[in-house]
């Protein structure tokens, strides 16, 4: 699957699918085949950090 290359929307995607399908962001990148590593690097880069405990990116 090809991730939005936008910031914002990148940020707002993740968020979506964490909120409705995945349990976990490990879910999310092994279902979706995406590198867990690029994707926390490339939305720290822009000012959003993954909270496992909420599941989310703030």
């Amino acid at each position: 699957m090809s991730l939005p290359e936008d910031p914002a929307m990148l940020y707002s995607f993740v968020n979506t699918k964490l909120r409705d399908e995945y349990s976990s962001l490990d879910a999310f990148c092994e279902e979706l085949s995406v590198d867990k590593a690029d994707l926390l690097k490339k939305l720290k880069s822009h000012g959003f950090e993954y909270n496992p405990s909420k599941n989310r990116f703030w």
